[in-house]
């Protein structure tokens, strides 16, 4: 018996004419014509080299062999199967079922992806959703390159010779000072050019620390750095603490702190470009077009809370 010869065709006219118990109903059951279904059952008892059905003839009901109830049970079975990957893969195919992996920094992580993940997760409850958290962007865009990242937050500039880049919203930089500084008291903007020998506290992320870095020594101060830290709740304690000053991005501060004042700089740092970013070439599963466009609608949400005068969400 040769089992791979078998059609899918095979085992719906067996299990039709078994539970209508008549060929011709089996016919209007699936939409063939009686010949063809017999011809189907005709073909399966070949490969199965036995009968499948008793036929009395007229119009008694045809009845199951013994031989017969046991290729249905496995028709059956077969057949259920079949049903399960139709279903799933429409479910896929619809971004309702699957997995999707992302990468993401830790003001990413607090200020925008929870909104994104609440959505996500009233839509598409059977979605498996994986974080990657890691503030060097290198090793990020490295994840991506070896496919373990469907896609990630990222800070411009981005190679978009292999990646395919949605932008999200521009983070400006702000100054945090302890509360009652006399830095400025009541000013909601410095002049950058105080900073000048003023103990800084920095993020130790090799991609901030170059852009304030930079930004500072292009106006002339040599930054005074006292501490970093790869934590941005640490940065604004040592802050709070009376240790320093920071520069560090809006996004990343937390302005419901009483124990800190923010000011925007003059001239300002550089805003820094977060994006959403997709290895080009590779096909993506269907969910995370939707994660793309509840991100966008996330950002724009939080762009809508920024202070005007401080840059920082409300």
């Amino acid at each position: 018996m040769d089992v791979y010869s078998i059609d899918i065709r095979h085992l719906a006219a067996l299990e039709a004419v078994a539970e209508e118990a008549s060929f011709g109903r089996a016919a209007d059951r699936l939409g063939y014509t009686q010949s063809a279904i017999s011809q189907q059952i005709a073909g399966l008892e070949k490969i199965i080299e036995g009968t499948l059905f008793d036929r009395p003839g007229g119009p008694k009901r045809v009845r199951l062999t013994p031989l017969g109830e046991v290729v249905l049970d496995h028709a059956r079975a077969v057949l259920a199967r079949l049903g399960a990957l139709e279903s799933e893969v429409d479910l896929h195919k619809a971004g309702r079922v699957g997995h999707i992996s992302v990468g993401t920094f830790q003001s990413v992580s607090v200020q925008l992806l929870p909104t994104v993940f609440q959505s996500l997760r009233a839509e598409r409850p059977d979605l498996t959703i994986r974080l990657i958290e890691n503030d060097e962007q290198d090793q990020l865009a490295r994840r991506l390159v070896e496919r373990t990242l469907d896609a990630a937050f990222l800070v411009e500039p981005i190679d978009r010779d292999r990646f395919d880049v949605v932008r999200m919203f521009e983070d400006q930089f702000v100054l945090l000072s302890p509360s009652g500084s006399d830095l400025a008291p009541g000013s909601d903007v410095l002049s950058a050019r105080r900073l000048r020998g003023v103990p800084l506290i920095s993020q130790f992320d090799a991609a901030h620390i170059k852009s304030v870095d930079d930004a500072l020594r292009r106006i002339g101060i040599a930054p005074n750095i006292v501490f970093r830290s790869a934590d941005n709740a640490a940065v604004q304690a040592m802050v709070r603490a009376g240790l320093g000053h920071a520069v560090m991005p809006s996004l990343a501060a937390d302005p419901s702190d009483t124990g800190v004042e923010l000011r925007r700089l003059d001239p300002g740092l550089p805003s820094r470009i977060i994006a959403l970013v997709i290895l080009k070439g590779r096909t993506q599963p269907p969910a995370l077009a939707r994660f793309v466009e509840l991100a966008g609608l996330a950002a724009d949400e939080l762009v809508g809370r920024v202070d005007p005068i401080t840059g920082l969400t409300r």
